[in-house]
């Protein structure tokens, strides 16, 4: 998941791209006009920015501009109805690091995005393929086999996976899952850590003579090959 300021001043653009993002599993935020824009940017830390460029007080190009002064290095795609190759390479260098014309199909621009999230984990030394235990997982393709059978996943499931993937062979509480995989404040009594880890281990264990996932007692989980006779 990854947190998105959506800028756009036309509510039904606005309403269909964070709708789409949102079942994506991203955390979304929308603000109508450039100022809003390049204040909720510099207030709090975002993974990506989408700003349209015609807005009704300062436009796209402004806000980018802006943000690029003050060394705001978060991730920005440009959409605009102005599709000359001028406006194009105007976005670009202000700052910009996609340029999307509209009108646009959504999945252009999750293929946009995450075409722009595999440069920066690449460039961070993040991967995109995991291979351990006879699973495989392909965080391009969102697609997981074990011992090469699909897994169907759903995109809470893939999430978790991936982040148990990322640590495996450790410890992890379920405080830090629910944080760091779906970024909400975990309720101690809340057993919704434990209905997807599950979820999960009924798909990726069930049929297979070796568990992969495994109870900690009284401290969390862990995705390890072979378990000590304390896990489970």
């Amino acid at each position: 998941m990854i947190s998105i300021l959506v800028t756009e001043d036309d509510s039904r653009v606005a309403a269909f791209i964070k709708k789409g993002l949102e079942e994506n599993m991203n955390q979304v935020t929308v603000v109508p006009t450039g100022k809003a824009a390049v204040d909720e940017a510099t207030i709090n830390d975002y993974d990506l920015i989408i700003l349209d460029i015609m807005l009704p007080d300062i436009d796209g190009f402004e806000v980018c501009s802006i943000l690029r002064r003050r060394q705001n290095t978060t991730h920005i795609i440009m959409l605009s109805a102005l599709d000359t190759p001028e406006e194009k390479v105007k976005g670009l260098q202000c700052g910009a690091d996609d340029y999307l014309s509209k009108p646009f199909v959504f999945e252009e621009l999750v293929a946009r995005i995450n075409a722009l999230r595999r440069r920066v984990e690449y460039s961070n030394g993040i991967v995109d393929y995991y291979r351990y235990a006879g699973v495989e997982i392909n965080i391009e393709q969102q697609s997981v086999t074990r011992d090469g059978k699909e897994l169907i996943l759903t995109p809470r499931e893939f999430n978790l996976l991936v982040f148990l993937m990322r640590n495996r062979e450790k410890v992890l509480s379920r405080i830090t899952i629910a944080q760091s995989v779906w970024d909400i404040h975990f309720d101690t009594t809340s057993n919704y850590v434990d209905v997807y880890i599950n979820y999960l281990r009924n798909k990726l264990d069930k049929g297979f003579s070796q568990p992969l996932i495994h109870t900690i007692k009284g401290r969390g989980y862990m995705l390890k090959q072979k378990a000590n006779e304390s896990e489970t």
